[in-house]
């Protein structure tokens, strides 16, 4: 593929990328908003009632030392003041508006321009696909082995809920996974082209894919798990209800991502054709 067209989809997946980040804000406003809120009042009224328990004059359990009221009192202010400072640098509502539409419609752009290099990659080495189902086949692709599969093994959790201790191990962790599910990806693509000329082009992905599937539960299994992540006093319902959400935002993205982008290829790679292709021969006038 000539370097132009790659640098046209390349702009126009990022094009796309946007229309979807903005699909994608609008369902993470509605659904994912309400279960984040949720956590950080489940956060806020746990860590309410840390300051108090030095209030009578007893020790703080969790502190492994003996703290005096006074001390667990300043402490709470000292805590509170902190919170309040951190409040007016960045408030809630700008952070559920301005803030959210930003890290999603980047995220969107992104991504956008990622999946475009690889369906420029992948067009006419996958299978003799249309470019609108190539780019269907590599969105799909890319919500499955970026997102889908991590999720599954490291599933997302809302803010201020897990252990801060362990965020980096878990953070490690979470794209240690989404490399592995890319690269194994990768290898049952390349693994099912190789064995379509011995097994015909189905058979061939089907073995793929349940190699795919295969090796990634080998990994699921080695991987150690993440059972930190949430403590065990926090709401199940409300868990649920975010994760749900965030599985509907990558959905949400990526499949809008799919056909808007598939259209925009189909369109480019279709002029991009006809003006390349030689003109027809001009044909003498028939004599009278």
């Amino acid at each position: 593929m000539h370097a132009s067209t790659v640098r046209s989809l390349l702009v126009r997946g990022m094009l796309a990328g946007l229309i979807a980040g903005l699909f994608a804000f609008a369902v993470a406003y509605v659904v994912g908003e309400p279960p984040v809120n949720g956590a950080i009042a489940v956060e806020e009224a746990r860590s309410a009632q840390a300051p108090h328990a030095g209030h009578d004059g007893t020790t703080v359990a969790e502190s492994g030392k003996s703290v005096g009221s006074g001390e667990s009192s300043a402490a709470g202010h000292a805590h509170e003041g902190q919170a309040e400072q951190e409040e007016a640098a960045v408030s809630r509502p700008v952070q559920s508006t301005l803030g959210l539409a930003t890290g999603v419609l980047v995220y969107g752009v992104a991504l956008g321009g990622i999946a475009a290099l690889a369906f420029s990659f992948a067009l006419g080495r996958i299978g003799r696909f249309s470019p609108r189902a190539a780019a269907a086949l590599t969105a799909g692709a890319a919500f499955t082995t970026v997102y889908l599969v991590p999720f599954l093994k490291y599933p997302a959790t809302p803010p201020a809920v897990g252990n801060p201790d362990t965020i980096g191990k878990r953070t490690t962790l979470f794209f240690l996974m989404i490399l592995l599910s890319v690269l194994l990806g990768v290898a049952a693509v390349i693994a099912g082209r190789r064995l379509a000329p011995r097994l015909g082009n189905w058979n061939a992905s089907l073995a793929a894919g349940a190699g795919f599937v295969v090796v990634t539960a080998v990994a699921f299994a080695v991987l150690p798990p993440n059972d930190d992540a949430v403590q065990a006093s926090f709401p199940a319902a409300l868990l649920w209800e975010f994760r749900l959400a965030s599985l509907a935002i990558q959905l949400v993205l990526w499949a809008v991502f799919g056909v808007v982008f598939g259209i925009l290829a189909q369109k480019t790679l279709t002029e991009r054709t006809a003006a390349a292709a030689p003109p027809a021969p001009l044909t003498a006038p028939l004599a009278d």
